[in-house]
């Protein structure tokens, strides 16, 4: 499917618009960014940025498309030809996915022609805001399960095709081990994982039945769903059974449990003295149902006896905060080959802009390797790791800091150049690889639940001046 008109209609209103007043070739810059961390977490995680490469490698306008919108009767001619030789001319910035991101740093980066820039924020927007909020979700949760792996199982409860597809991609960056969405399997290597459903024991006769033939067919992966009819009375005792009588003979010592209902620290508790007396120490126990990383975090302070997690619909839909709010404004434009600032002022703080075009840069640490700040500079600016670097927080400007012994880090990378793409996105692994190694450089304190310690994004004294004057202006 081609998804060039994913847009909000007001970007063709306006790209017309533009082009009726002489703006074709007008050169604008906007930012993505984001202005709140979901259920009020420390951070987020990048993701989306493969699937927002493809889409704007694939831009064009079908015949199709074309004469849908002559149909409209509001476009000029001169609009519609324009958009039947289309051709991307972009340059195009972002924040490499797995990476940790705070609020009003942009995400994104879109430099070219008015026209274009603003016809793309759409589907900018839908692609990283679904899944960022997806990936930092499932951080969360892999954060509560303390090291324990967890599975993304919730492709049923996905709000639509994509919901389901995509979602599993981003938990994956952001932790879990493996999906149930087969396709996801199949068109980026999320490992698919999954045993068998209730209605898999209620066909058979009995359950020692459905345990026994389940793991003559899959001997290598049993994993028996025990709770169908009484979990310690008769599933976690029919599934003793069929090891000794399946398994153990043929030196299989790889099988698990999963419970999927009741009270889990309490029956995890019970299966686990069950299974440890019958010789089975080293089996697993799975548990699922509605899970979040709350629930997860109190079970094990409870000491339930847990291997491993499927999480579904309150990760794959982040059902505790279903929005990334993730914006797309204008920050500068060109003329003359100058670049100007632009600014949005609002009576609502939260939504004054940063503006001009922008760096994002990462404070770390050479002493323990932590990151210390995220400073937001003019494209022109580098910060001299080699000396000593003064930061301030840009609301309450007397609180400031000098760091010592650092290395600075570029964090955006250049995706497009003149529309042409200039990036290679990572393999899948490596993406969630990357993004767990810089978790570790973030203190945990960071990476509290609840009240966590805002971490620093600041400007520089030459952007916070830009800024500080066009506030002045509009006052």
């Amino acid at each position: 499917m081609n998804y060039t008109l994913l847009t909000d209609f007001y970007e063709l209103t306006m790209a017309n618009g533009y082009l009726k007043n002489g703006m074709k070739d007008k050169t604008a810059y906007f930012d993505m960014y984001y202005r709140q961390v979901p259920d009020d977490g420390g951070f987020a995680i990048m993701a989306g940025v493969e699937q927002l490469i493809q889409y704007l490698s694939e831009l064009k306008f079908t015949k199709e498309d074309i004469e849908y919108l002559k149909s409209k009767n509001m476009f000029d001619e001169e609009f519609i030809e324009y958009l039947e030789n289309f051709e991307f001319k972009c340059d195009v910035w972002a924040v490499p996915e797995g990476t940790p991101i705070f609020p009003n740093e942009p995400m994104v980066t879109v430099r070219g022609p008015l026209m274009q820039a603003q016809f793309i924020e759409t589907m900018i927007l839908l692609t990283v805001n679904h899944q960022s909020l997806i990936a930092t979700k499932c951080s969360r949760i892999v954060r509560a399960a303390d090291g324990r792996p967890v599975m993304e199982f919730g492709s049923r409860r996905a709000q639509g095709y994509d919901g389901a597809i995509y979602g599993a991609r981003a938990a994956y960056i952001g932790g879990a081990v493996g999906t149930a969405c087969t396709i996801s399997d199949k068109m980026f290597g999320v490992p698919a994982l999954g045993t068998m459903a209730h209605s898999w024991v209620q066909s058979f006769d009995s359950e020692y039945d459905a345990f026994k033939a389940y793991a003559e067919v899959y001997p290598d992966n049993c994993t028996l769903l025990v709770d169908t009819y009484n979990v310690l009375k008769s599933g976690v005792p029919n599934a003793i059974k069929v090891f000794d009588e399946v398994l153990k003979p043929k030196g299989i010592t790889n099988m698990g449990i999963r419970i999927d209902s009741g009270d889990i620290t309490y029956l995890t508790k019970k299966a686990r003295i069950m299974l440890d007396e019958a010789g089975y120490e080293n089996a697993k126990i799975v548990v699922s149902n509605s899970l979040d990383e709350y629930i997860i975090r109190d079970i094990i302070a409870q000491g339930a006896k847990i291997d491993s997690f499927g999480v579904g619909e309150r990760l794959i839909t982040s059902k505790s905060e279903p929005v990334f709010g993730g914006v797309y404004k204008l920050v500068a434009v060109e003329e003359n080959g100058e670049v100007i600032p632009k600014i949005k002022v609002s009576e609502n703080v939260a939504k004054i802009t940063t503006p001009y075009f922008k760096k994002v840069w990462r404070l770390f640490s050479n002493e323990t390797g932590k990151a210390i700040a995220d400073v937001l500079t003019t494209y022109d600016e580098k910060i001299d790791d080699s000396n000593d670097y003064e930061i301030f927080d840009p609301e309450h400007t007397w609180k400031r800091k000098t760091v010592t012994d650092f290395t600075a880090k570029e964090l955006m990378v250049q995706l497009f150049s003149n529309g042409e793409c200039v990036y290679t996105s990572p393999k899948l692994e490596d993406i969630k690889n990357y993004s767990m190694n810089q978790l570790d450089t973030f203190w945990d304190e960071v990476k509290r639940f609840e009240n966590p310690h805002q971490y620093y994004v600041d400007m520089s004294s030459k952007l916070w001046d830009i800024r500080y004057k066009l506030l002045s202006e509009y006052k």
